[in-house]
C-alpha cells in the first residue's frame, strides 16, 4: 500500500509563504503523476497543482504565479511552495500519487491564512 504523508501546514499571514511536503513511500515514486488538492469549509476538493514524472507542471487559475509544484525523485518527495498567500488559499491541503489507474492519498495539512 502506498503511503503519502503531508507536512509544513500552519498559520500564516496574508502575504506570506509556506512550502508543504508530501513524501511517499515505495521505489517507483519517479514514475507517479503527482497532485495537490485542496478543500476548503463547505467547499468541494478543487486541483490546485500537478507535476508529471517528465516534471511537466500545471496550475490551477488562481494560484498561478505564487504557487510551485516540484519533485525530488531522490528523495521521494513533491514540493508545493505557496508564496503571496490570500485568505481565500485557507483550506486543507491533500497531496495524490496516480499510476496506473491507481490513486492515493494523504491525510491533509491545514493551511491558515489570516491577520
Amino acid at each position: 500500500q502506498v503511503q503519502l504523508v503531508e507536512s509544513g501546514g500552519g498559520l500564516v499571514q496574508p502575504g506570506g509563504s509556506l512550502r508543504l511536503s508530501c513524501a511517499v513511500s515505495g521505489s517507483i515514486f519517479r514514475l507517479y503523476f503527482m497532485a495537490w488538492y485542496r478543500q476548503a469549509p463547505g467547499k468541494r476538493r478543487e486541483l490546485v497543482a500537478t507535476v508529471t514524472s517528465g516534471d511537466s507542471t500545471n496550475y490551477a487559475d488562481s494560484v498561478k504565479g505564487r504557487f510551485i509544484i516540484s519533485r525530488d525523485n531522490a528523495k521521494n518527495t513533491v514540493y508545493l511552495q505557496m508564496n503571496s498567500l490570500k485568505p481565500e488559499d485557507t483550506a486543507v491541503y491533500y497531496c495524490n500519487a496516480r499510476l496506473d489507474g491507481g490513486s492515493y492519498w494523504g491525510q491533509g495539512t491545514q493551511v491558515t491564512v489570516s491577520s
